[in-house]
């Protein structure tokens, strides 16, 4: 299997060429529920889930951003239930994440506002990567921590670090509120770089592969160079691969937009 490269086909072609355990570290947000029109493609979620579950290595993880459409007044469900074939795939459902945006696409007129996705952190097995990013800033900063946990039976004990001095910074919540940034390119749904970039550099390490069934226009495979990791995409859309190749040609190792 080709590395470093995005496969101009469906991606259940290109998972059939990949061994058991190929995989480190999925990144991707599919089309769902027909918000956006990708040049007329669709996907079977299905077959794809049992693919990534056998592609995916030991301890590797499968990020899946996703949303829900209103149709006739309900939102579908869709997200929950591709959560649930996941796991009966075989995978853990390891964390369920927000990814917050700072605005608000489709506002309803009898609802508030929608402005969120689901980030589903699926995991084979125990996820064998963790670098959790530390950047919450603590509002007891400097304190000492005190309490302590009921255990139980009903008892207390102390708290895990008792008299430790609170950290100014600590670990970052699972509910990221992320910029969408500014557009790319032609593509309907530009995945925020941050986003992309963040997961990357939490679930796998340098030199780690890391795949995107629904390469777009690129984003994943792009902060997987910028942090030193290989890639490997699949795009049904021939134009959106030209998108994502351009994209990758001009990437610059040492910046990222977030803006």
């Amino acid at each position: 299997m080709k590395t470093n490269t995005i496969h101009n086909e469906n991606c259940l072609d290109t998972m059939a060429r990949m061994e058991d355990n190929f995989i480190d570290l999925t990144v991707t947000s599919p089309p769902y529920d027909n918000l956006r029109t990708y040049n007329c493609y669709s996907f079977e979620f299905e077959s794809i889930a049992k693919e990534l579950y056998r592609v995916t290595k030991e301890g590797g993880v499968v990020v899946w951003v996703v949303g829900d459409a209103t149709i006739k007044g309900s939102e579908t469900g869709a997200s929950f239930k591709q959560a649930l074939h996941a796991i009966d795939c075989g995978f853990r459902l390891h964390d369920t994440m927000i990814y917050q945006k700072d605005n608000c696409p489709f506002p309803s007129s009898n609802r508030y506002y929608a402005n969120f996705e689901y980030m589903f952190v699926f995991s084979k097995g125990k996820p064998k990567t963790f670098n959790p990013i530390i950047d919450r800033k603590n509002k007891s900063f400097g304190r000492k921590i005190t309490g302590t946990n009921r255990q139980k039976d009903g008892t207390t004990k102390p708290i895990k670090n008792k008299g430790n001095e609170i950290k100014e910074f600590g670990v970052r919540f699972n509910n990221w509120l992320v910029s969408d940034g500014k557009r790319q390119s032609k593509h309907p749904a530009v995945f925020p770089e941050q986003l992309a970039n963040d997961h990357i550099i939490s679930w796998s390490n340098e030199g780690d592969l890391v795949y995107d069934p629904f390469m777009g226009s690129g984003t994943t495979a792009k902060m997987a160079i910028v942090n030193n990791r290989r890639y490997v995409g699949s795009e049904m859309s021939k134009e959106y691969c030209e998108i994502a190749e351009e994209r990758i040609n001009k990437t610059d190792l040492f910046t990222l937009d977030t803006k």
